[in-house]
């Protein structure tokens, strides 16, 4: 048979659990037991619809199979240009100095008189509104003086999310999300008293393999030489008694 160590902390465990849980049966009492002797902390993939047995080998599996992030790259722009030397006409706000080239925005014209209709240091008012004057020109000398040098864009690695898409500035950042989002914590006790979700393989071998009937019986004879769950074994027991009758 095999042989079963409740140590000292286990055993403490094991009476707050039976004394909150007054007639539970011998296999709820294990599956406690189990959970906290190797610290389980099973965990249910929801869009696979499959339970592991803890979130770290759950993370660990889908790294290791390229399912949970991946790296991309990313141009950031830093400046876009507004006025460059195929610029022939620019529109300029007498404000702020903003500017609109004739080869650099769609519609420069609408877009310099939205710009100073709504420009805060505009002050000058017509009928209650905001002028919109502005400035033109088509003088190559004073278009010159608003060329500013292209600066290139950065390139950057960044994390997308394998699951949803998104970007995240680190490994770290997706894995939080995919956390608070796509996993569900469960009790031994649940993943046993369910049928709608399969378990991961070796989560499956691990419960197959310590819920043997030999595991069991070892179990309560290290519960036995405890006069604290003498009470329970008896019951135990006496309903597998019953049960054979």
């Amino acid at each position: 048979m095999a042989k079963i160590v409740v140590t000292d902390n286990l055993k403490t465990e094991l009476e707050k659990f039976l004394s909150k849980n007054k007639n539970a049966d011998l296999v709820s009492t294990y599956l406690y037991y189990l959970e906290k002797k190797f610290l389980l902390k099973p965990v249910l993939l929801i869009r696979e619809k499959t339970i592991y047995q803890g979130q770290k080998e759950l993370i660990e599996k889908l790294e290791a199979q390229g399912k949970l992030w991946r790296e991309t790259e990313i141009k950031i722009q830093l400046q876009q240009q507004s006025v460059n030397e195929q610029t022939t006409k620019i529109y300029i706000c007498p404000f702020t100095g903003k500017v609109f080239g004739n080869n650099t925005h769609p519609n420069p014209q609408d877009a310099i008189y939205d710009w100073v209709s709504k420009c805060p240091e505009n002050t000058e008012r017509v009928n209650g509104l905001r002028a919109k004057r502005f400035f033109v020109s088509e003088d190559p000398d004073i278009i010159k003086s608003y060329i500013v040098k292209h600066k290139e864009p950065i390139t950057k690695i960044v994390f997308s999310s394998a699951i949803t898409g998104k970007l995240y500035n680190s490994k770290s950042a997706v894995i939080e999300d995919f956390v608070q989002n796509q996993i569900k914590p469960l009790t031994v006790t649940e993943v046993l008293n369910q049928n709608r979700f399969q378990l991961d393989e070796n989560f499956l071998k691990f419960i197959q393999q310590h819920m043997q009937e030999e595991n069991l019986g070892a179990f309560v004879e290290a519960l036995a030489k405890f006069p604290e769950f003498t009470s329970h074994v008896e019951g135990w027991l006496e309903e597998e008694s019953a049960n054979n009758e």
